[in-house]
C-alpha cells in the first residue's frame, strides 16, 4: 500500500472515510491500513513541498480558514476530538478542528500550503496556530502580497503580527470594532457611514486602514478591514 493509493481512495470517497472502508476499496486488511497511517508523520512542511512546485511563490494571496470534521458518533473524547463551533452548522459540534492556509498565486492556482490539527492538550489557541503557520510559510520561501481571513481571527494581536511581518491584509471584522474618523472620537464600525468605495479611518490600537461594508441577499451586513503597508 502506497501514499498514492491511499490518496486516490480519499479522492474517490469525499463523503467520509475509515480504515475498514479503505481496506475494502484497496483490497487490503483493516490492520494494514491502520499500520500504514500510524507509520506516517507528516506536517505542514511536507504539504508545502508538494504544493509549491505548482505555484508562483510571490505576489499571491494567503487565505486562512478553519473547519470542523464532524465526528458526532465518536464515543468519548480524545485530544483531537472535542467540541468546537462549526460555521457550517452555526453551533457547537463534536469533531476535529482543522486550520488551513490556502495560497492563491498570481495565475489563479489555489493550493493548501500549511495546516494544523487543533489539539487542546497543547494549550494553544487558534490564533497561536495561525501565527505559527504564517511564520513557517514565510521561512519556507512563500512571499504573499495579501493575507485574508474571517472575523474570528480579526484581533488586534493578529493584525499587529501581520503588519510586523510586512504583510497587507483584508479581514472580516465585527460591527463593534472601534474606528476613529475624527481624532479623539472613536465609534463602532457598525455606526459609521461607509461609502461604496470604503472609508479611510483609524482602527483602534493599530493603524490607518480602510473599512468596507457589504449587504447580502438576506440583508445581512458584513464589515471588512483592509490594511496596506503603503497606505497613508
Amino acid at each position: 500500500m502506497t501514499i498514492e493509493e491511499y490518496m486516490s481512495y480519499l479522492l474517490s470517497s469525499p463523503r467520509g472515510s475509515s480504515c475498514v472502508q479503505a481496506g475494502q476499496v484497496l483490497e487490503v486488511s483493516y490492520d494494514q491500513v491502520n499500520r500504514f497511517l500510524l507509520q506516517g508523520n507528516y506536517d505542514g512542511s511536507n504539504l508545502y513541498e508538494k504544493a509549491i512546485v505548482h505555484l508562483v511563490a510571490s505576489g499571491g494571496t494567503l487565505t486562512l480558514d478553519d473547519s470542523v470534521v464532524d465526528k458526532p458518533y465518536s464515543h468519548g473524547q480524545t485530544n483531537l476530538i472535542t467540541y468546537l463551533y462549526s460555521g457550517k452548522h452555526h453551533r457547537v459540534v463534536k469533531g476535529i478542528g482543522l486550520i488551513t492556509l490556502l495560497y492563491t498565486d498570481i495565475k489563479g492556482i489555489s493550493l493548501p500550503v500549511n495546516f494544523r490539527v487543533y489539539d487542546k492538550a497543547l494549550g494553544k489557541t487558534k490564533n497561536d496556530y495561525f501565527q505559527e503557520m504564517v511564520k513557517e510559510v514565510l521561512c519556507w520561501g512563500l512571499r504573499p502580497k495579501m493575507v485574508t481571513g474571517d472575523s474570528w481571527y480579526a484581533s488586534t494581536a493578529n493584525f499587529k503580527f501581520l503588519r510586523n511581518q510586512e504583510l497587507n491584509f483584508l479581514f472580516g471584522i465585527e460591527k463593534n470594532g472601534l474606528i476613529s474618523t475624527q481624532p479623539g472620537q472613536p465609534q463602532p464600525i457598525g455606526t459609521a457611514s461607509i461609502p461604496p468605495e470604503g472609508l479611510d479611518t483609524y482602527l483602534k490600537e493599530l493603524d490607518f486602514v480602510k473599512v468596507f461594508q457589504t449587504v447580502d441577499k438576506d440583508h445581512d451586513v458584513r464589515y471588512y478591514v483592509y490594511f496596506h503597508l503603503n497606505q497613508e
